[in-house]
């Protein structure tokens, strides 16, 4: 599926970033609780959250 409207004033760089955020974003919201820990667990061990 491609994207038909045109972003003006940000790069590519930044576009697939904001594209990415959002589809991590809706993924992790249907993740359960025990998946979100895991994955917080996961992301801790890789330094990648602070606590």
């Amino acid at each position: 599926m491609t994207n038909t409207f045109m972003h003006f004033g940000s790069s590519d760089d930044e576009y697939r970033r904001e594209e990415l955020i959002r589809k991590i974003e809706h993924s992790v919201e249907r993740l359960t609780t025990g998946e979100l820990e895991a994955l917080y667990y996961d992301m801790l061990t890789k330094d990648y959250v602070l606590y």
